[in-house]
C-alpha cells in the first residue's frame, strides 16, 4: 500500500493503484439542513463590511476550503493572492473605479439610470481581499480530462471560488465579487505572469446582516429566473 492506495501488478505490470473507499450516505437532517442553508443565503456583499479582522485561523479554514474544490485532471490549477495592504486596495479601486466608470456608458434606459446608485464593490472596506488565480501551465502540456476542453482549468478554478464562498457563509464571513477591471491593471498591480489568469477578485470580511434576497434583486436590477424555465428534457428544447 502507498498513502491508502493499492498497487496491482498483472504479468509485471504496473496499473493504476486502486483507492481504499469510505462508506456513502445521506447526511444525517441537521448536516444536509446546513449545507443547503449556506447556498440558499449566500450572497455577493458589497456594503456591509465590518471593520475587525479575520482571524488567520478562519482564514486559513475557507483557503483550505477552496482547495479542495474538484479539478478536472486533479490538476488544481488555482493559487491565492491574499491581499491586506492599503496601497494595493487603493490600486486596485482606482482600476475599478476607471472600468466602472466604462461600464456604466454601455448600458441604455433604465438600467443606465439605475447603474450609478449601484454599489458594486467592497475593496476599501472589506479587510482582506482576495485574488484567487488560474496557472495555465499546471499539470502540463497534456492534462487528463483537459485534452480537449482547454477551458477545464478555468473551470476548475471557479469551483475553488465556490467552495471558498459556502465555507465563508457557514463562518459568518461575507464575500463580494468584484468583477469591472480591465485584465491588464488587475495583471500589473498584482504581478501576474502571462500564463497565470485572474479569476476572481473577492472581498471579505465579516459581516452582521446579509439582505434576505440577491442585493441586485432587491435593487430592482433582475429578478431570479424560475427554474422550471431553464430545465429541458434529453436535448435542447424539449420540456421536462
Amino acid at each position: 500500500m502507498d498513502g491508502g492506495r493499492v498497487t496491482v501488478k498483472d504479468k509485471g505490470t504496473v496499473v493504476p493503484s486502486i483507492p481504499t473507499i469510505a462508506p456513502a450516505g445521506a447526511f444525517d437532517e441537521a448536516d444536509r439542513d446546513a449545507v443547503y442553508r449556506a447556498i440558499y443565503t449566500r450572497r455577493d456583499v458589497r456594503s456591509q463590511f465590518r471593520p475587525e479582522p479575520i482571524s488567520d485561523e478562519v482564514l486559513n479554514r475557507l483557503l483550505m476550503a477552496a482547495h479542495h474544490a474538484p479539478s478536472v485532471g486533479f490538476m488544481q490549477p488555482w493559487n491565492f493572492i491574499v491581499i491586506r495592504s492599503d496601497g494595493v486596495k487603493s490600486q486596485v479601486r482606482a482600476a475599478f473605479d476607471v472600468a466602472n466608470n466604462e461600464a456604466a456608458e454601455m448600458f441604455s434606459g433604465e438600467e443606465r439610470v439605475l447603474y450609478p446608485h449601484l454599489k458594486l464593490q467592497g475593496i476599501s472596506e472589506a479587510p482582506v481581499n482576495l485574488c484567487i488565480t488560474c496557472d495555465r501551465t499546471r499539470g502540463g502540456p497534456v492534462v487528463l480530462g483537459r485534452t480537449h476542453n482547454r477551458d477545464m482549468d478555468i473551470y476548475s478554478s471557479v469551483c475553488a471560488v465556490q467552495n471558498l464562498w459556502l465555507a465563508a457563509r457557514a463562518e459568518g464571513i461575507g464575500v463580494g465579487w468584484v468583477s469591472i477591471f480591465r485584465d491588464v491593471d488587475i495583471r500589473a498591480i498584482l504581478g501576474l505572469p502571462d500564463h497565470v489568469v485572474p479569476v476572481a477578485y473577492l472581498c471579505l470580511g465579516h459581516v452582521t446582516e446579509l439582505y434576505e434576497e440577491p442585493e441586485l434583486q432587491a435593487s430592482g436590477w433582475r429578478q431570479r429566473l424560475p427554474l422550471e424555465q431553464l430545465l429541458f428534457r434529453d436535448r435542447w428544447g424539449e420540456a421536462m
